[in-house]
């Protein structure tokens, strides 16, 4: 019998790029709701309760709410790609990469929260170091990171392709989160094994998918002896065998005068770049991915394959 996968918010942008993923899938069967319903609560519960895996694609409320209505069924498991369950300790984290052990959490969860677009980049760049003793307690860990218009939803990309929207975006690159308290900041500092919050600060670009996440490095304040050699050789070994995740090799990075932050537009993998020079005081690593494959959409369905796996 093939699994039944229901997408709760499978109108919403992330859900509509799940669905793409699943276009040609002959393993699934997917269960559907037609939009006029999409807030038929009693058509949503039994959609949820007659899912193998419901992946919600709802505002954080919204998954709460879809999380209770299966809280009596044990057959049913989740993936929520919103923020409501990213540090919650029975969830596990759905970043595949992240840790060595972390598949076969994922794949025996029966709860799974998806990463944000923004911390997947951050994470995969600093939790690494701290688990190679590069990054030592307490380093004042700084992110800064542009994405896409699409990481802000329907309304974001009305307000960035609409001319006649009333609230219209016009600029070609702007910041927000301007008083550093993003809500990607708790998942930041717990999965990147961190002991002080990062300072956050994240931007859009007027481009629909594409991410760039970058945190620079003094190497005086890193362990001793830390090196760009160094630093790149714990992300390759961290990644070693990995077919999502790839580090750019120094030489290849050293040639690049420039990184586009479309370059893996429709793609589910991630780059991951250091760069610095000969004897210099700091490094620069940055992570390259899709805000909505890598970063959502995509990072849902490989969960989704972890967990069928089981």
């Amino acid at each position: 019998m093939k699994p039944k996968i229901f997408i709760d918010g499978e109108h919403g942008t992330t859900g509509l790029q799940i669905r793409a993923r699943m276009a040609g899938r002959t393993d699934l069967e997917l269960l559907s709701i037609p939009e006029a319903e999409r807030r038929n609560a009693a058509m949503r519960e039994e959609l949820l309760n007659g899912a193998d895996i419901a992946i919600l694609c709802l505002p954080d409320d919204a998954s709460r709410e879809a999380v209770a209505m299966v809280a009596g069924n044990n057959r049913v498991r989740i993936i929520d790609t919103s923020t409501a369950h990213r540090v919650a300790p029975d969830w596990a984290y759905g970043f595949a990469e992240m840790d060595k052990a972390q598949p076969a959490k994922i794949r025996d969860a029966r709860h799974v929260a998806n990463p944000g677009c923004y911390p997947t980049g951050a994470i995969a760049l600093i939790r690494p170091l701290r688990q190679a003793g590069i990054l030592p307690d307490g380093y004042p860990v700084t992110v800064n990171a542009v994405s896409g218009y699409t990481g802000g939803g329907k309304q974001m990309i009305a307000q960035m392709e609409d001319e006649s929207h009333p609230d219209r975006i016009t600029a070609p690159h702007f910041l927000y989160g301007l008083t550093l308290k993003h809500k990607h900041v708790p998942e930041m500092k717990m999965h990147g094994l961190l002991e002080r919050a990062p300072i956050f600060a994240p931007s859009v670009g007027k481009f629909p998918q594409g991410m760039i996440v970058q945190v620079p490095l003094y190497l005086e304040e890193l362990a001793p002896g830390a090196t760009l050699e160094s630093i790149h050789a714990a992300l390759v070994a961290h990644y070693a065998g990995q077919s999502i995740v790839e580090v750019v090799p120094l030489d290849e990075s050293a040639k690049l005068a420039r990184i586009d932050a479309t370059a893996l537009a429709g793609k589910d993998t991630m780059k991951l770049f250091a760069f610095g020079t000969d004897g210099g005081a700091h490094v620069n690593l940055v992570a390259l991915l899709d805000n909505l494959g890598k970063g959502a959409s995509g990072a849902a369905v490989q969960n989704m394959d972890l967990m069928l796996s089981a």
